[in-house]
């Protein structure tokens, strides 16, 4: 099976050379549009810099949360997230995101310890829940809770949650899982 972080990492070197930007000058660019909506950042990128639409999708699910959150800081939220004992983590978190990248528009709304992913409502937030593991909350119905897919009680920021420790544990099931819950939202 492809490594997903590995081919995140491709498509974001490959955007790179094409725009002959590095990621932070273009996170800087996005900074200065002004704008703050996913689908204005994309946009925007597709009809400046003549990305296509999977790339620009992709640079801003990437460089995204800088702009949302706080240009004026200069702190990417996940560099924040990510930090110290769980920096780790990260790959899995990238891994993860590459995954639902393929699923179509959506927002992200960093948090402090992690990102909600949205569309009409939250499908999904990722963030670490120890310093070995990535908790995924998992917005959706009708899905068969078990060991690896725990069913939160009602009333929480998510019906279930996964927790997962490498990037191979972003597999085919929690993408399916996660995919269902992105249908439902919007």
């Amino acid at each position: 099976m492809p490594d997903p972080n590995q081919a995140l990492q491709t498509q974001l070197a490959n955007i790179e050379k094409r725009s002959g930007k590095t990621r932070e000058q273009l996170g800087e660019m996005l900074t200065a549009t002004g704008l703050r909506k996913h689908g204005e950042l994309r946009d925007w990128l597709k009809r400046e810099l003549g990305l296509g639409h999977g790339d620009a999708n992709t640079l801003v699910q990437m460089v995204g949360p800088l702009v949302a959150v706080a240009p004026a800081a200069g702190v990417n939220p996940l560099d924040a997230i990510y930090d110290g004992p769980k920096a780790a983590l990260r790959p899995i978190h990238d891994a993860l995101m590459a995954a639902i990248a393929g699923f179509g528009d959506f927002e992200l709304a960093p948090k402090k310890t992690y990102i909600s992913l949205r569309r009409k409502k939250q499908f999904a937030m990722i963030g670490p829940a120890t310093k070995t593991q990535v908790e995924v909350g998992i917005n959706a119905k009708g899905l068969s809770g078990g060991a690896r897919l725990v069913e939160v009680p009602a009333g929480g920021m998510c019906n279930y949650k996964v927790r997962i420790g490498s990037v191979a544990d972003a597999d085919v099931e929690l993408t399916a899982w996660l995919r269902k819950a992105f249908e439902a939202a919007g």
